[in-house]
């Protein structure tokens, strides 16, 4: 289908044309931001990139997913280990989207680790043929250095941040604290790239400088104190170690593997 005028002028907009590192939010964002961009970095601080984070530091290779039952039948076709939720671990089964499960379960050469936010937007991301990298509060340091060292942040080779964001229960997208402070770090460790940040991207970045203390924040809002109060304390302690990792994962054949 041909675009009108009108219609092409709004799809070059919000490209956030002219910068050279942008932000957006959700699986549109995302897809908006992969037609434009050199890189895309997907956030999802609770959990999905922290637990990748944790995986990879391990040396597994994961595969990112869809939520969905298809994931095992996947994993079996790729040779993989299949992921569960949370709380359908067994001693057989200890791998799941909980950061603080795998960082004792067993390692495994090859993880399919499925979530409705930020491993279906990684997922969908690998289609464009762009490197994506997954981002949290552990390694966005690492990740904006690594970002800089490849050449990425000119206005032609620009840089996506994506925060995943959450869900409703409609299945709309619910902005998440977490995810735009963790975009907001890997921003601030890119905000000197040549071609400077979009108004989205300085936005997401002033958030920082109002969270004097950005684990406290996580710790206390939605996602946060849900995970908290459903038993899973751990997983939060280990996605708020704010700086602790230099492990760049990065999405290339539809598995992510440390850079």
């Amino acid at each position: 289908m041909r675009l009108n005028s009108a219609d092409a002028v709004a799809a070059a907009v919000y490209g956030q044309p002219g910068s050279g590192a942008r932000f957006d939010w959700g699986l549109a964002g995302a897809a908006e931001l992969g037609r434009v961009c050199a890189v895309l970095v997907v956030v999802d601080v609770l959990s999905f990139t922290t637990a990748v984070e944790v995986a990879v530091a391990r040396g597994m290779r994961v595969h990112p997913f869809p939520w969905g039952e298809q994931a095992a039948e996947y994993a079996r076709r790729v040779g993989a280990v299949a992921a569960v939720g949370r709380r359908r671990t067994t001693p057989e089964q200890p791998w799941s989207l909980s950061p603080a499960a795998l960082s004792r379960a067993p390692v495994v050469s090859d993880l399919v680790l499925p979530s409705p936010n930020g491993s279906a937007i990684s997922a969908a991301a690998s289609a464009t043929g762009l490197p994506v990298v997954a981002a949290c509060l552990r390694n966005a340091r690492a990740v904006g250095r690594w970002l800089r060292q490849q050449g990425y942040g000119a206005t032609d080779t620009p840089i996506g941040v994506v925060a995943s964001g959450e869900r409703w229960p409609d299945g709309s997208l619910r902005p998440a604290v977490e995810d735009q402070l963790g975009a907001a770090c890997v921003l601030d460790a890119v905000s000197g790239v040549p071609g400077g940040l979009s108004v989205e991207a300085a936005m997401a970045l002033a958030a920082l400088a109002s969270t004097p203390d950005v684990p406290a924040a996580v710790r206390g809002c939605v996602s946060g104190r849900e995970l908290v109060e459903g038993g899973f304390a751990q997983d939060v302690e280990v996605a708020v170690q704010v700086g602790v990792s230099t492990v760049v994962p990065v999405l290339r054949q539809g598995v992510f593997t440390a850079a």
